[in-house]
């Protein structure tokens, strides 16, 4: 059996946007413009923490599990009128393929609950969310998927994580985009439980199940022109910390050839009852890159500066440029450097076929209860191909490989790791 859908936070506002809703259906709009998509995505995941066959001090030497997930997420027009309403919904299952034991905990399937080493056999949650619409303004309240450099949403597994609250988005004034949101819950990828928002704990940088009342966003976002864009943001999660973005976007055609480059700067200090301790910490990051073809290399750099490493959201993505498929290269004091290659195979006439491998070194590390410097490394492999037409049209296959390495195997473990993600996106509506 399933375990039951939490409803969806504000059921009484919920519940009176799907009274008006129901008041308007047919007024044209709501359900001409509405959509709903499917994903389904089978997930192969091997970790292999390079310690033996058998558990270690850390937990299991390895994480291996098969699991298929579906997606559904509808999204409705508005209602006639000045004052628009509307739904959303998201809707997500998954189901163990293959796991045992000894090897689940990959972060794809929750605990079965009886046994904390057992992966459960499927799961399933749902999110709504009422949404308001005046002009060019709409506020949202319930369940959603924010993706902005303070807060995006993890799909690193094989459900994403909902976050829950409500969020406003205004675009009255042209090329620029207001945002302003105040979040309460999560549910984190492989759960069905919302829990109360809280910082992360990554490699026990922080304490875990330091929990929160509310983390509240306000943001910038302006385009310059086709070339040059900027955004500016500023949170807080209460009582523990205030963060600060400043980013910058911009592209530049050449003769032959074009240039691009992703600059970004944030900057947190705890706040309150500093109820994760002191946080001190300033990062750079900036990622540039030269395009002739189907060719493009880049070059990263980033560094942390303070005595923490910077905090974020669990749940979360952290929005670096070295952030990678295993790690984030944001210890404190870290400072790292990318190289990255990518190439498009439609320049050879394989539409859809894309490869890109790259490789961060990163050292200088403030490792807790040491005076040795820590140093790490990461090299990433992907090849992806989209079948482009036919009845397999829109099937998507990636190969993901990655190997990570540490000198301070206390707080970092060392790994090997694989993933195989096979994606169907369709319409329903």
């Amino acid at each position: 059996m399933f375990p039951p859908f939490s409803p969806a936070p504000g059921r009484r506002f919920t519940g009176l946007l799907f009274l008006c809703v129901g008041a308007h259906a047919q007024a044209a709009g709501f359900l001409e413009d509405s959509s709903a998509k499917v994903e389904a995505r089978t997930v192969y995941f091997n970790r292999d923490f390079r310690d033996g066959h058998s558990s270690s001090s850390q937990g299991a030497s390895k994480r291996e599990e098969t699991a298929q997930g579906f997606i559904l997420n509808v999204q409705s027009g508005y209602t006639q009128g000045p004052v628009g309403f509307g739904v959303d919904a998201l809707g997500m299952v998954g189901f163990k393929l293959d796991s045992s034991p000894a090897d689940s905990n990959s972060g794809l399937l929750p605990s079965s609950g009886h046994d904390p080493r057992g992966s459960a056999d499927q799961y399933a949650k749902l999110g709504l969310a009422g949404k308001v619409k005046v002009s060019d303004t709409v506020l949202r309240y319930g369940s959603m998927m924010p993706d902005m450099p303070l807060l995006k949403y993890n799909d690193g597994r094989l459900l994403p994580t909902m976050f829950h609250g409500a969020m406003l988005t205004s675009e009255e004034v042209r090329d620029l985009k207001f945002t302003l949101a105040r979040l309460n819950q999560y549910t984190a990828r492989d759960s069905t439980d919302r829990q109360d928002i809280r910082v992360h704990c990554k490699n026990k940088r922080y304490a875990c199940n330091i929990e929160a009342d509310h983390f509240d966003l306000a943001g910038l976002d302006y385009r310059f022109n086709d070339r040059l864009s900027g955004q500016y943001q500023v949170s807080r999660l209460e009582n523990i910390y205030r963060q600060q973005f400043l980013g910058l976007v911009a592209s530049q055609p050449l003769a032959v050839g074009s240039l691009s480059a992703d600059l970004r700067l944030i900057k947190s200090d705890d706040i309150g009852n500093a109820r994760a301790g002191e946080i001190d910490h300033r990062a750079f990051s900036g990622m540039l890159g030269y395009s002739l073809g189907g060719h493009k290399i880049s070059a990263g750099w980033q560094r942390m500066y303070g005595q923490s490493a910077m905090p974020y959201l669990d749940g979360s993505n952290p929005y670096l440029v070295n952030y990678a498929q295993v790690n984030d290269f944001a210890a404190a004091q870290e400072r790292s450097w990318q190289l990255r290659y990518d190439y498009d195979f439609k320049a050879l006439g394989v539409p859809g076929l894309t490869f890109f491998t790259r490789y961060i070194n990163g050292d200088h590390i403030k490792v807790p209860g040491s005076s040795a410097e820590g140093k790490e490394w990461e090299r990433d492999t992907e090849l992806k191909y989209q079948v482009q037409s036919g009845t397999f049209k829109d099937v998507s296959v990636r190969l993901r490989n990655s190997t990570y390495r540490s000198n301070y195997e206390k707080w970092a473990r060392d790994m090997d790791e694989t993933r195989v993600i096979v994606s169907y996106n369709f319409s329903i509506l």
